[in-house]
């Protein structure tokens, strides 16, 4: 497949509002519905795009508390690191979870509604997953910047 200036164009397009429409989009390429319709298909089609989401405002859902734990395993034997990675994925306050590098293994993105919340995650879920041998929270003061799109 041809990756061009066009699909990248069009990429940043659908990272800024996936909801335009292909007529929009037509437009601003200066290509035809349907060029800007195939080209839609064959990115997703080749793994360019996985999935359109919305994003929803943490704070009117309540759950604008964001933290940042990190997450020390007892050893890196491959049993406790496959069995921290499927436990951490059924916990709904996790939006994010790396494999890191350095003084820890893991790096959370935790969300919930304040810090009863957070406190009760931690020593109801998060602690109770076999092989954690320490954390370390770090709570977010303010958003400086946050963005879903990549740029090319």
């Amino acid at each position: 497949m041809v990756f061009d200036a066009i699909d990248k164009r069009l990429l940043e397009y659908l990272q800024q509002d996936s909801k335009q429409t292909n007529k929009e989009l037509s437009l601003k390429l200066d290509l035809s519905v349907t060029a800007v319709y195939e080209r839609i298909k064959k990115l997703e089609r080749e793994g360019f795009i996985d999935s359109y989401v919305a994003i929803v405002n943490k704070e009117k859902i309540e759950k604008d508390f964001v933290v940042f734990c990190h997450v020390k395993l007892v050893q890196h034997a491959q049993d406790y690191v496959i069995k921290f990675e499927k436990a951490v994925t059924s916990l709904n306050e996790v939006l994010e979870c790396y494999h890191i590098s350095g003084d820890y293994d893991y790096l959370l993105k935790v969300i919930v509604r304040d810090m009863p919340s957070f406190r009760e995650f931690m020593v109801k879920k998060l602690t109770t997953i076999d092989h954690i041998g320490s954390t370390h929270s770090m709570f977010v003061i303010s958003e400086v910047k946050h963005s879903t799109a990549i740029n090319f």
